[in-house]
This record gives structure tokens, sequence and C-alpha cells, in this order.
């Protein structure tokens, strides 16, 4: 079987069977003060003529500073700042001073670099209307994978979802472009104004709803699915155990199991036997990036079944259930890396058996075979050279070959691109791949070059 080189751990599959159980307070998908670097945030909001005069300084409480951009002097200086040089900032935010707050400029400056980290992710088009907090952008779903996610909805007969754990609204705004209606919810008051103030700009507020609420709180027998985005950041960084996750993979998994349709965004990182026996499990990619995994339940999605999807092609593979260990061989003519996703949903056994292939290693997800195979799911590669892991014979082999461009991969080994590269002082017009890996055991050095896909 395939593992990855990391550690592992033992992990307990979620029990929903086993009774309700405590569940803590929970956290909000992290902190989201961007506005002000100090202060208390208060709930109310500071545009309600109820809120007492002065109960809310934009100095000091982000709402205030939030809603201080959306009125109509923070958005010209947005609009000003649009394709600002953070390399400028200071020239810039003197500039600004002299005519505007202080507090206002930063917490505009803040506001356009965010935008700025944003495009990759939502376009320019959307990005620059939008409103984001820091670990908003970080967490946010791309907008390609939340497109597809949306559709999976929607040919499910979905036409409304309970989105918990919003944060800013990436997955609602998704799901109310594909026609759904969408109750968003994120216990911080902050961000929740922001998906509030998110869905308003790009036109969607008649399909999404906000409320600030803890999700544990929100009664979804009124909706046709719920989708769950626990936040997988703590104060140390990422959360690798799902029942750290806030909410819990346990409460989010009985939350699912009480909809029609539900799906639950994970780190793609989770090990299978975490993964509920009722879950149908995907692993999406994205331009050959691993983005997400989602466990979906209900009508239409096949409990106990791994699925790997590629985008933007939409390709997909899946299995019933786990594949058995493929054959391990011998090195030949063509090497095959597979797509991450199909790692990831260990369906690499598949691109064996469909290649007609073999693992090199039966530890490394190289799949190779004597004839070409064509497949979406893999780069392939011809190999040209086999030496067993030695530097110098590496160098000498790549002067001989003229190799000024060399593309390093590896699988199972400890050495690093970037120094490999440094030592073999390139020079000369030609490109090659080597892979760093094991063959049956063994420390080994693969050259070859990218076999261009056939034409359909």
């Amino acid at each position: 079987m395939i593992s990855d080189t990391g550690s592992s751990q033992s992990i307990t599959r979620p029990d929903t069977a086993a009774g309700p159980r405590a569940v803590p307070r929970l956290a909000h998908n992290g902190p989201v003060n961007a506005f002000a670097p100090t202060g208390p945030t208060d709930p109310r909001d500071p545009s309600d003529p109820s809120t007492p005069s002065g109960a809310a300084d934009p100095l000091t409480d982000p709402l205030a500073a939030f809603t201080a951009l959306r009125a109509p002097e923070g958005t010209a200086l947005l609009t000003e700042l649009r394709s600002y040089d953070p390399a400028q900032e200071l020239a810039t935010a003197t500039r600004l001073r002299r005519s505007h707050p202080a507090a206002l400029v930063s917490a505009a400056l803040g506001q356009a670099r965010l935008r700025q980290r944003a495009v990759a992710k939502f376009g320019a088009e959307d990005a620059y209307r939008m409103f984001f907090t820091p670990n908003g952008v970080e967490q946010a779903t791309r907008t390609s994978v939340a497109t597809y996610r949306a559709g999976r909805f929607a040919a499910a007969g979905v036409r409304s979802v309970a989105d918990l754990c919003c944060g800013i609204g990436g997955d609602a705004i998704a799901l109310a472009r594909a026609g759904i209606s969408v109750l968003a919810v994120d216990r911080d008051p902050l961000t929740a104004e922001v998906a509030r103030a998110n869905a308003a700009a790009l036109g969607l507020d008649a399909l999404i709803k906000v409320r600030c609420a803890d999700v544990t709180e929100i009664d979804t027998a009124a909706y046709d699915a719920v989708f769950v985005d626990p936040a997988r950041r703590g104060g140390r960084g990422r959360i690798f155990d799902p029942e750290a996750y806030s909410p819990p993979l346990s409460w989010a998994t009985g939350a699912a199991l009480k909809a029609p349709v539900a799906a639950l965004k994970i780190a793609p990182g989770i090990p299978h036997e975490a993964v509920p026996a009722r879950a149908e499990a995907e692993w999406i990619s994205d331009g050959g990036d691993v983005k997400e995994a989602v466990l979906w339940f209900g009508e239409g999605f096949t409990a106990g079944s791994y699925r790997a999807t590629l985008l933007p092609a939409g390709a997909t593979l899946s299995a019933p259930a786990a594949l058995p260990a493929p054959p391990v061989g011998p090195v030949g003519r063509y090497l095959y890396e597979p797509d991450g996703a199909v790692i990831r949903a260990h369906l690499v056994a598949d691109i064996v058996e469909r290649s007609g292939g073999r693992l090199i290693d039966e530890t490394i997800a190289y799949v190779t075979s004597d004839e070409p195979y064509n497949s979406p799911y893999t780069s392939a590669y011809e190999i040209t050279d086999r030496l067993p892991f030695n530097m110098k014979k590496l160098k000498a082999l790549l002067r001989e070959r003229k190799v000024g461009v060399l593309t390093v991969k590896k699988r199972g080994s400890a050495v690093e691109p970037e120094e490999l590269r440094r030592k073999m002082k390139l020079q000369g017009p030609n490109a090659a791949t080597v892979f760093l890996t094991r063959v049956a055991g063994a420390p080994t050095m693969l050259i070859g070059h990218p076999v261009r896909p056939e034409s359909p």
C-alpha cells in the first residue's frame, strides 16, 4: 500500500451512533480583526440608530472601521487604491492622510492588500468588489472549487442550503450563483458583516441571508442540505486532528446525517480511517494542486466510495471501495505521475490497472509501463536513463546531454530540488526531468522528458 512519507497517527472514526456528546462553544474561523490592531469587538451594528453615540470608535472597533469602509469616503478610497503598489505604502499613506482620517486610511490600505491577495482565488472582477479579513482570504474556497461543489449540490436537486461556518461567504456566493438559496452562519460579528456585505456587493443578497450565531444552535430542518466548513487553523497553525476542528468532525458528521443531503469540507490530508463510513469521500485538485477533500452524505452519493476530481477539466475517477494493492515491477520505458487528488484518494491502483503497468516501489506513487498510456489523471514521461543515486554520475550525464534546464521531482527522497540544481551547474540548450525516488527499495535517479498527450 502506498504511504505518505510523513508520520501517521491512529484516529478513531467518528461514532455518531454512540449518542449525543458535549460540544464546546465553537471558535469562529480564526482571528478576523483586519481593521484595527487593538480593542474589543462591539457586537452592535454601528450603523444602527439605536447604538449609543460613541459606542463604536473607528480607532478601536473593527465593526465601526468596516462600516466606515463601506461609506462613500471609504468606498472612494478603496477605488483609488485598487492598483496601488504595496512597496509604496508609506508614501501612499502619507499622501492620503492629508485629506482623510488616519484610521480610515489604515483600514483602506489593509483592505486593498487583502483584495490583491484575493484575486488568485476569486478573480479580479469579484475580488475588487468584495471585502475580506486576513483569515477569510487564507481559508476561503477558491471560486473554481466552490463552483464545482455548488454544481454537485444543484445536480442532487438541492434548492436551499444551510452554510455553517460560512466565513466571508465564498461558498455561499457559489451556491447562490447556482440558483440555491443560502442561510450563511458564522458566530463572529465582523465575519458575518463581511459575508453580508459580499452578498450585497455581488447582487446576491436576495438569495443569501446571513446570521451571526453559533452553528450548534441552528435548526437546519427547513433546508434541503447542510454544508459545514469547520475551522482547521488555530493559534499554532493548521489543525490535523479532525476532532480538533471547530466544530469537531464528529459534530459535523452528526449534523450531516440529519439532513437529506450534506457536504463537509475537510483537509485533504485526512487519514482514510477518519472518514465516516456513510460518506462518499472526494479529493479535489485545481491546476494540479490538491485543494481540499469533501465528505458527501445523502441520496445520490455512494457511502464508502472514493473519488478524485481534477479541475478545471472536471475529470473524475472513482472506486466503490478501497482497491487492492497493485503489482510492483521494474521500471519500463514510461513513467506516470498521478495527480495529487488521485494519490490522496488511494486510487493509484486504478491507474496501474488502466495503464497495464505496475508500481516502481510498493510505497511510491509512480506508475511505470512499457507502452504509452494517455490519461487526464497522470503526467507521462519517457525514461531514458536509470542510475543509482549518485550526484557525480548525474552531473556527468547532464553535462554530456548539454542540459541547461532541469526539472526535479521527488518521492521518497530527502534531497531538496534547489540544492540538487545548484550542485549540477547546468549549462546547455537542452532540458530534462530527473526523478529522485526509490525503485524496489533502492535510492534511484530516473532521467527522462515529458510525453505530450495525444490529441483526442
